[in-house]
């Protein structure tokens, strides 16, 4: 099994959501929002790839 890797899988009510595993080990790292669509959970892979990468971390613990 290669990671870090994308999983998009089915809940028991029919929607759609996606894991993302880690390269180090493979546990989960994020969850996604269950969507409707599976393209709509396509399209939200494709932004956490997109936007991960620029994304400023905000501590919002203070």
């Amino acid at each position: 099994m290669a990671f870090p890797k994308f999983e998009i899988k089915k809940s028991s009510n029919g929607k759609f959501y996606f894991n993302l595993r880690s390269k180090g080990n493979g546990e989960i790292i994020a969850t996604s929002e269950m969507y409707n669509a599976k393209q709509s959970c396509k399209n939200g892979i494709e932004a956490v790839k997109r936007d991960a990468p620029v994304a400023q971390v905000e501590d919002l613990t203070n």
